[in-house]
């Protein structure tokens, strides 16, 4: 504009015709209103040309504009992220008090499990992946995970692995929870403190386990896949938030379009995979709770009220989020 460049003189104190340096974020020099970017000058030995429009307060934060005197920066509860302890840090705050991290151990339970890089499985061996899955969503939700080795289908060892880590805030186990000759886990729970659930109405799920022992909460999830994952995010999310002091968050709901009808199962609350695609839900595999790849493929669930049949192709669906 109209007098620019302005020729000011370099100086360590401010008078008629002087600047100083300032560095970002630090105090203003007394009887300064006004800071330019060095990008907008030229220094030439103790002379600084100013080639931009100044008037006051530009480039000046106000006292308290970020925080102010007497504001709550965080409330009980949050979980920290990393811009929250930038704040703190910020204001010359090192340490806050905060809740444990809650200890969860995982109990992966199954004659048929072969741990991850053993070679050459015998017939009818499976890799072990639920205790993996689970350990690692505690790790991302803010726990302290301890998966345990593989324990085989024996009501003794299966408490053993119980009462041996006496430290745990809650406890997951996999597999072992049907009906079937070698599925213990509910009766050895019952056995050690209080079987509250044995069976739930969720497909895929249904033989999902809940428990107290010595007053600590345990979930038993199915050993498919699937199933297991359900049983996860739905009770041991709420669960594991809950010991952790930290509120519950709303589920991420987006809408979408299906391209294609999935079924229901009457009775139970059904949780169907889908692929979102530009606002069209892609049914992957809607039965099946053993099929692990469909959930990596998934973008959320369709959940299907205990009284329709299913979902018609065409209609509009809420799709929670699994991330």
């Amino acid at each position: 504009g109209t007098g620019s460049p302005v020729m000011l003189r370099l100086a360590n104190s401010m008078e008629k015709g002087t600047c100083m340096r300032v560095h970002t974020g630090s105090p203003m020099p007394e009887k300064s209103d006004a800071v330019v970017m060095m990008e907008d000058t030229v220094l030439s030995g103790d002379k600084v040309e100013i080639f931009a429009q100044i008037h006051p307060f530009k480039n000046v934060g106000a006292i308290g504009e970020d925080v102010q005197k007497g504001e709550i920066i965080l409330n009980r509860g949050r979980l920290l992220r990393p811009c929250d302890i930038a704040v703190l840090a910020s204001l010359g705050i090192g340490n806050i008090k905060v809740f444990k991290r809650p200890l969860v151990v995982i109990i992966p339970t199954g004659e048929e499990l072969a741990p991850r890089g053993k070679k050459n499985l015998a017939d009818g061996e499976v890799y072990e992946t639920n205790g993996l899955m689970s350990a690692l969503y505690i790790r991302k939700w803010g726990g302290i995970p301890r998966l345990l080795d593989i324990v085989t289908d024996s009501p003794e060892k299966i408490k053993e692995a119980i009462i041996s880590n006496p430290d745990a805030d809650m406890i997951l186990t996999s597999g072992g929870t049907s009906v079937g000759k070698r599925d213990f886990v509910p009766a050895v729970v019952g056995s050690l403190g209080k079987l509250l659930v044995h069976g739930v109405g969720i497909s895929p799920g249904k033989p999902t386990a809940l428990g107290i022992i010595n007053g600590k909460p345990v979930l038993c999830m199915p050993g498919y896949p699937v199933a297991g994952i359900v049983a996860l995010f739905f009770y041991g999310k709420a669960a594991f938030r809950r010991l952790g002091h930290v509120p519950n968050e709303p589920e991420r709901i987006v809408r979408a379009v299906l391209s294609g009808k999935i079924t229901g199962r009457t009775g139970y609350k059904t949780f169907a995979r889908v692929k979102i695609d530009n606002g069209i839900a892609i049914p992957l595999a809607t039965t099946g709770a053993g099929i692990l790849s469909s959930v990596s493929k998934a973008d959320g669930f369709v959940i299907i009220p205990e009284n329709i049949e299913g979902r018609n192709a065409g209609e509009e669906v809420e799709v929670v989020l699994i991330e």
